[in-house]
């Protein structure tokens, strides 16, 4: 199983000061951290990959400071990271960000399949939970969201309850366009 994991380095909001000037978040004056929503998601990839065997990538889009938030996942037990980074992406929103971390993992998919792609809820920087649907809805893969807790893992069972879920909502939308 190989499982890859969207990780953000984010500036640590314990320690954020504002520019005067802009009314916007001074990113130099804050060290860094990776995206607490994304550390869950390498905590709960690499439960998986203990109990199910297989292997964890990290995937990150940023500045070449970035490498130290795939450091850590890989201290937290992943195996290998991609880091996409060029002056191009500075700025990016969700819809950029999403393109470039949807592109990237094509490429990691033409190395070696991927079975499961994870994101954290959201970046605590921009709050906008946009990204993961995002790269979900470009490579075509179904997803869930909001997911507290994987206490177990088959992805037979995964597909059918999606299939499933998405059948009674065309059901419920039958019904109400009817109504």
């Amino acid at each position: 199983m190989h499982i890859l994991v969207c990780v953000k380095q984010v500036p640590d909001t314990t320690e954020i000061k504002m520019d005067p000037k802009t009314n916007t978040m001074d990113r130099s004056s804050s060290p860094t951290i990776i995206n607490p929503f994304d550390a869950h998601a390498v905590e709960e990839a690499v439960k998986i990959k203990k109990e199910f065997g297989g292997k964890v990538s990290i995937i990150s889009m940023g500045p070449p400071q970035a490498r130290e938030v795939i450091k850590k996942c890989i201290e937290m037990g992943a195996d290998e990271g991609y880091l996409l980074t060029d002056r191009a992406f500075a700025g990016s929103d969700t819809l950029s960000t999403s393109y470039i971390l949807a592109m990237g993992i094509k490429k990691v998919i033409e190395i070696e399949p991927i079975d499961l792609v994870l994101c954290g809820k959201q970046a605590i920087d921009g709050d906008t939970a946009q990204v993961g649907p995002g790269i979900a809805c470009r490579l075509s893969m179904p997803q869930l969201t909001y997911v507290e807790a994987i206490e177990s893992f088959d992805l037979k069972k995964i597909l059918l309850c999606f299939i499933e879920r998405l059948i009674m909502a065309m059901k419920l939308y039958k019904q109400s366009s009817h109504a």
